[in-house]
């Protein structure tokens, strides 16, 4: 063990509870990194016992930031207990939500918390280098900023009366079909949202090309990537099968989400409560892999919407049509999908059965006893996994949730980055803002990986070779 530590406590800027210890050598060089996420709840385990249908509601309680996500996954999940198909009509709507969820999250993120860093720099002052010095730089930018997050959340209210834990989707279907009027609302404002997030696009694009060494350098290492495709290996984000390709960009799997625990697997560090799921047959930490859009735009081929295609096209150029590896390429991947959303909301929204009053297929009196839902939740690949007794209660619960794939890759990335930019003999503020932005980069949700409760920041400690803490950081 190195001769001092530093923690970063708590890390900025992301949801949920964190911190990282950089350990030192007696020269002052960083010898070893390790991310921690300390929070547990356990909703797994108080799930048990409960009737499978109440889950749409409680596991979306995980989160206030994506709870759709758990509501669209668990509402999967309840169809296959509750042995029902959902009529065409349903799985639009739900869709239709779950683009709403991508737009307002993926925008929140780059605008609200990935922005300061490219607008000010990493060593601007942290007084400064937040969303209130976004408002204050450009007014007129931060409010194109709250109009696609409010656009997005509007959806999600329309179709489920709330903005956030919404109630809509329920086994076999949803709960009301969209009315016209709502659906000319949200027609009205999509293209205005459209050049919103083209103009978010250059800005990313802008800075990237500014920055192309160090985007290039900057928590870049091969790794495998996971994600969901259609039937033509087009981006699926909320049904399809999942697939899995390595470093080179190598098919490794294709495989049902009914089918998961024969592929993923999850390996256990005593530092963290956080597991690190990986790919089985490659075993850990070989199999490691990384989920999210950076990890969705290397798998897929193609998009499948005008505007978000000519975008991925030019994103494949980055690494000649190999995965792109540098972790600061995902708010460039995040801004592609939030572009491909809102196209999608257009194609949704022109498709007649999405206004049909057939929304929902009612289960029987017997249940399958068992359910999978996958979904694309906006930091990644999302499973629930139910098992009930003959009566329809929760007997066994599995949820891998998305930042929770990705935990290997932001342990990896805080490592590379202490290693190239801290210096413990002379710490500043930026140097571990560098620590803390490269796993902002990954959008992690901790307190939905780890079903969280009660406060959740940060930190980055400091530890010398003997144990001796030497400096933390914690906001």
């Amino acid at each position: 063990m190195g001769a001092q530590k530093i923690t970063i406590e708590p890390v900025t800027r992301i949801e949920g509870h964190a911190r990282v210890t950089i350990h030192l050598d007696d020269k002052g060089k960083v010898q070893q990194t390790f991310f921690h996420v300390d929070e547990f709840r356990g909703v797994e385990k108080f799930s048990e016992g409960r009737p499978y249908f109440e889950m749409t509601q409680i596991t979306q309680r995980i989160c206030g930031i994506c709870p759709v996500s758990h509501h669209l996954a668990s509402a999967k999940a309840c169809d296959g207990v509750a042995g029902v198909e959902p009529p065409r009509p349903a799985k639009l709507l739900r869709e239709l939500m779950h683009m709403g969820q991508v737009v307002q999250s993926h925008c929140m993120h780059f605008f609200h918390l990935a922005a300061p860093d490219l607008v000010f720099g990493f060593d601007a002052d942290p007084a400064t280098r937040n969303v209130f010095g976004i408002i204050k730089a450009n007014p007129e930018l931060a409010l194109k900023a709250v109009n696609l997050r409010r656009y997005g959340q509007q959806i999600i209210e329309r179709l489920g009366r709330k903005r956030v834990h919404p109630y809509f989707a329920v086994p076999g279907g949803v709960s009301a079909p969209l009315s016209a009027k709502d659906r000319d609302e949200i027609a009205a404002e999509r293209e205005t949202m459209v050049s919103y997030v083209q103009e978010a696009i250059g800005i990313a694009k802008g800075w990237l090309e500014a920055n192309k060494e160090l985007a290039n350098t900057f928590a870049s290492f091969p790794s495998n990537y996971m994600g969901l495709v259609d039937k033509e290996g087009g981006l699926q984000l909320y049904d399809g099968e999942i697939r899995v390709r390595d470093a080179q960009g190598k098919l490794l799997a294709q495989f049902k989400p009914n089918d998961y625990l024969e592929y993923v697997a999850e390996h256990v560090e005593p530092w963290s409560f956080l597991k690190f799921p990986y790919y089985r047959k490659l075993g850990w930490p070989q199999g490691a892999y990384r989920v999210g859009p950076l990890g969705r735009l290397n798998v897929v081929d193609k998009i499948g919407t005008p505007l978000a295609d000519e975008e991925f096209r030019q994103f494949k150029k980055i690494n000649n049509g190999k995965p792109v590896e540098g972790s600061l390429y995902y708010h460039y991947a995040r801004l592609i999908e939030a572009l491909y959303a809102l196209e999608h909301i257009g194609e949704l929204l022109d498709d007649p059965d999405i206004m049909s009053t057939d929304v929902r297929a009612y289960p029987g009196t017997k249940v399958t006893g068992h359910g999978v839902g996958v979904i694309e939740a906006p930091r990644g690949t999302l499973f629930h996994d139910y098992d009930t007794d003959e009566n329809g209660l929760l007997t066994r619960v599995n949820l891998i949730v998305a930042t929770g794939n990705n935990n290997w890759a932001m342990h990896t990335s805080a490592g590379m980055v202490a290693k190239a930019c801290v210096d413990g003999t002379k710490l500043t503020e930026g140097m571990l803002n560098r620590v803390e932005a490269a796993i902002r980069c990954y959008d992690p949700c901790l307190s939905c990986s780890t079903h969280a409760i009660g406060q959740m920041p940060l930190e980055i400690t400091l530890v010398a070779a003997d144990g001796t803490v030497l400096d933390r950081i914690a906001r």
